[in-house]
């Protein structure tokens, strides 16, 4: 009777034992099949990225993480961001996200972003006649005119002379992108921004405290040895 029992535990015992090392292999077995069709290709900087500088496919590399922990931002298609600019250092192995990068249109409406190394921003202000009618535009070259009062051995005289020449019109008024085509509606403005270099920033500066200035647009047609003409 006793080995009966015995017998009949150790049957029992079996048959547990068996489902459930069924049960842990079919839970692994699922396991191991979530993993494989949840992995996701995601692009990560191959080296570090200093903030401000343009990306380019080869700071870039691809590996993979589960799709479980991928944030909404997260880039996987390295080609979508080249050109693109960092906002803020992006550390080697980093995963890149979109809301740490900005396009070339948005940088451009950062006028911080726009000065050249070695250059200044320096604003001034102007009425209608002296920006040729408000006609002066974004990324346009001008030339600054001074004019002023002097007067020798009491007699007054006007000078007039440029004190400046070909400067890069950064924006006008708050407007810092150039019209991309002839429905952008006319925006009255009555500063301009140029980029100088810090001398130059000194000139107009004193300019526009001891006279008045005027600016003169450049054209962007250029005429070739052949007579033809192009646009910058």
């Amino acid at each position: 009777m006793r080995s009966k029992m015995v017998f009949i535990l150790a049957l029992l015992m079996g048959v547990i034992t068996t489902f459930l090392f069924f049960q842990y292999i079919q839970q692994y077995g699922e396991a191991q099949e979530v993993i494989v069709e949840n992995m996701v290709e995601v692009v990560v900087a191959k080296e570090i990225i200093a903030e401000n500088q343009t990306i380019t496919a080869d700071m870039l590399e691809m590996i993979e993480v589960t799709e479980q922990s991928l944030h909404p931002q997260t880039v996987t298609v390295p080609s979508d961001i080249e050109g693109k600019f960092a906002t803020t250092m992006i550390d080697r192995g980093e995963v890149i996200l979109n809301h740490r990068l900005m396009d070339g249109d948005e940088e451009a409406l950062i006028v911080s972003r726009k000065v050249k190394e070695g250059y200044r921003a320096v604003s001034v202000g102007v009425n209608i006649v002296q920006s040729v009618t408000n006609l002066i535009e974004p990324e346009d070259y001008v030339d600054v005119i001074f004019t002023e009062e002097v007067t020798e051995e009491d007699e007054t005289e006007i000078k007039t002379e440029e004190i400046l020449s070909k400067a890069r019109v950064l924006a006008v008024g708050r407007k810092m992108l150039p019209p991309t085509n002839e429905q952008n509606q006319y925006v009255e403005y009555s500063s301009i921004t140029l980029e100088l270099e810090p001398d130059d920033a000194n000139i107009l500066i004193n300019a526009t405290a001891r006279g008045s200035i005027h600016l003169t647009l450049h054209s962007k047609i250029i005429s070739s040895d052949d007579g033809e003409t192009t646009v910058e």
